[in-house]
């Protein structure tokens, strides 16, 4: 059987992050990449200058495309800008039974705001519960739990239980916005928690790291992993493909990550 996976995000016109990264991911991974675009994103490696977001009725139609002919074994969400594009999404999903990822994206590395601020309480209610395991990065735990930015480890964990408390059957909480010789994440179910720790790797090409984790992420479960095997499977491509892209000459600003590390040279 063909391993599936779709990504449900947005478009990012540099290619460093969004559905163009997901879909990377997969491919490096060996699992067949599916897409479902959410917004079109004008940016490149210095930031967003701008964004049009798909209509609920256009999202509705792909992901009924999809869904009636590929057997998915996995999903991932990224990029949902709007409560209408968060409530489409969350009502389409019904008709799916497979592990979904739900990586809350709300700021761009670069720095520009991707999720509108009325948006995250529909995040929070319509589609965290449907979530198989959530992948929040310091800052978006801190904006889904209404807390300021976790600076230790007993913080992130106590963010990610009020983040496993809305609904989510898993919170990978991610470190690497910490400061920390050591990059630690935090997967967290109601009956274990998973430490994973990684060398921080000192770089400016980081774009996209958080749409390449939750992607490999959904990769290995749609290839049969368990949720644990799939976290450390997913932390070292994105661990190798970070330490990889060092070398990476793309553009002028934050660069990407060598999502094909494995393949071809930087």
């Amino acid at each position: 059987m063909t391993a599936i996976a779709l990504t449900i995000a947005g478009s990012d016109s540099g290619g460093g992050a969004g559905i163009q990264a997901d879909l990377k991911t997969f491919s490096a991974l060996g699992v067949y990449g599916a897409s479902v675009v959410t917004a079109i994103t004008a940016q490149n490696t210095r930031g967003v200058t701008a964004v049009e977001d798909i209509s609920p009725a256009t999202i509705a139609a792909q992901m009924r495309a999809v869904f009636s002919d590929l057997p998915l074994n996995a999903l991932k969400v990224g990029m949902v800008s709007r409560s209408e594009t968060i409530a489409t999404i969350a009502d389409e999903l019904a008709a799916f039974a497979g592990p979904v990822v739900v990586d809350p994206v709300m700021v761009a590395t670069s720095g520009d705001r991707l999720l509108r601020e009325d948006a995250i309480e529909t995040l929070r209610t319509r589609l965290i519960p449907l979530a198989a395991v959530v992948t929040p990065n310091l800052p978006e735990a801190a904006l889904l739990t209404g807390k300021p930015v976790a600076k230790n480890a007993d913080e992130m964990q106590v963010q990610a239980r009020a983040i496993l408390s809305l609904g989510a059957k898993a919170v990978l909480i991610k470190g690497g916005h910490g400061s920390s010789a050591e990059s630690t994440d935090f997967l967290i179910t109601a009956d274990q928690t998973v430490v994973l720790t990684a060398e921080r790797i000192e770089t400016t090409n980081d774009h996209g790291t958080g749409c390449t984790l939750a992607a490999a992420l959904a990769a290995e479960l749609a290839k049969g992993a368990s949720l644990e095997d799939a976290a450390k499977s997913a932390k070292s491509y994105l661990h190798a493909a970070l330490k990889a892209g060092v070398a990476l000459k793309v553009g002028s600003g934050r660069g990407p990550v060598h999502h094909f590390h494995g393949w071809w040279p930087a």
